[in-house]
């Protein structure tokens, strides 16, 4: 048996995750600079005040081997996971919100290639983390194009 992991901690391993993707798509840097920036930058900010509320970048409080899975697997597979949502969104993929788009490649892709995660956390985690991060009802958006497109991709 595997070493069980904590919710929370994945939990904080999809919030880097959407942020290093987001970062990704608005700065179209290399996967593996952006993904040594965030893991380094909380070596250098620990004593922060902002560091004492928001989750830290580290294990246990977050699974590393997680978020850098989830990073570089949306990154190498993003072309594929535009392709399996597209059916499902009600407008052009290029009028989503880089936030929105960010979010549903994350959740498309634990929907595909994660099948330890159940469906229901996929999508509940990726409506919290829309609710956080998202526009005001984006996090409605996100359900709709998720409820969709699950029963087809699993």
């Amino acid at each position: 048996m595997g070493v069980k992991v904590k919710p929370a901690a994945r939990r904080n391993a999809r919030q880097f995750a959407l942020q290093a993707i987001y970062s990704w798509q608005l700065a179209q840097g290399n996967v593996a600079d952006i993904e040594a920036a965030f893991l380094a930058a909380d070596k250098y900010e620990e004593e922060d005040e902002h560091q004492k509320t928001e989750p830290l970048l580290r294990e246990p409080e977050t699974d590393v081997a997680y978020f850098r899975n989830l990073f570089s697997g949306v990154a190498l597979s993003h072309q594929e996971l535009d392709s399996k949502m597209r059916p499902y969104l009600s407008r052009p993929l290029q009028d989503l919100d880089d936030m929105e788009h960010a979010l549903l490649r994350l959740a498309m892709y634990e929907l595909m290639k994660c099948d330890d995660v159940p469906y229901k956390v996929v999508i509940n985690e990726a409506v919290e983390l829309a609710k956080r991060f998202g526009a005001e009802d984006s996090h409605k958006f996100v359900n709709g194009v998720l409820d969709k497109a699950y029963p087809r991709l699993r």
